[in-house]
């Protein structure tokens, strides 16, 4: 059994953690609103330029079509990108991404499909680098970046971009965490090429007539490219909201827990404590009677 000191030692070693997870909770809790804010706003132009290339799409066919709207006509070459934490401490949030990317790897791999993988986040790597290591083409670190902008997605929406027009993928699936609430976050696939237009439709425009100038084809070439950065820095951001939501709720957790084993510890300790005491009257009693 523990002695006395090596108890309180312990209790005022879990009471030092408890304080630093009730901190982490608190500025988790901070950081969330701001994060939360930044992916809500960032949804309705992520939105706005599907819908834009939709309608752009129901005008174009065939050969003029560009590249990264119709696709290679073959769906042999994946490109998968999982987007996690680059920090831990948050629970099952990065497990749940890469368990959902790892599971669409694993089938398309067992299709015969050619498979690679981009990473972004410093905890995205190692779990997958297990299984996958000889897959993964490229590697992103943001943890220095002290914010998410487009200047962050674009590097890697060009890395996306290069790898696709030089024929080495057909495909290109992007993995994240999208935000719903403070304690759900949904593990997302969303498809980036062929870019997706599924409920695109004419625009409504009060019966006006309208053309494009220039043609659709060439507003599609530059939009297209852009659309893919903006939809990567939204994941970033829905991203960053669900980590905080995670962090918070795994530190609340862990404040509990630590609380829990406080009170524990602290009745574990008395008791000892009195059967020492009680012991040692027991001893001096004892010696008393026998002189």
């Amino acid at each position: 059994m523990a002695s006395l000191k090596e108890m309180r030692n312990r209790i005022s070693s879990v009471k030092a953690t408890q304080k630093i997870t009730k901190a982490m909770q608190m500025v988790a809790a901070a950081k969330l609103r701001r994060s939360q804010d930044a992916a809500q706003n960032a949804r309705p132009y992520a939105e706005r330029m599907a819908s834009v290339i939709a309608n752009l799409a129901s005008g174009v066919s065939g050969d003029g079509a560009p590249r990264l709207l119709a696709g290679t006509g073959s769906d042999q070459r994946h490109l998968v990108i999982v987007a996690a934490a680059d920090r831990g401490l948050a629970g099952g949030f990065t497990t749940s991404i890469v368990r959902a990317a790892r599971e669409r790897i694993s089938k398309l791999i067992n299709e015969g499909k050619d498979v690679k993988i981009i990473t972004i986040g410093k905890k995205t790597v190692a779990p997958l680098k297990r299984l996958y290591g000889e897959r993964i083409v490229a590697s992103y670190d943001l943890s220095a970046e002290r914010s998410l902008t487009l200047s962050v997605a674009q590097p890697i929406a060009e890395k996306i971009i290069e790898i696709y027009e030089a024929g080495q993928t057909d495909v290109v699936t992007l993995f994240y965490s999208r935000f719903k609430s403070v304690v759900t976050q949904i593990p997302t696939g969303q498809q980036l090429i062929p870019a997706e237009v599924a409920g695109g439709g004419a625009a409504d425009l009060g019966g006006a007539a309208y053309e494009y100038e220039p043609s659709e084809e060439g507003i599609l070439e530059t939009l297209l490219p852009r659309n893919i950065t903006v939809q990567i820095l939204s994941a970033l951001l829905e991203n960053m909201a669900g980590f905080y939501a995670s962090q918070m709720s795994a530190m609340d957790n862990a404040t509990r827990n630590a609380g829990d084993m406080i009170s524990a510890l602290t009745v574990q300790y008395n008791r000892t404590r009195q059967a020492q005491i009680t012991k040692e009257l027991i001893e001096i009693i004892s010696g008393a009677e026998a002189l």
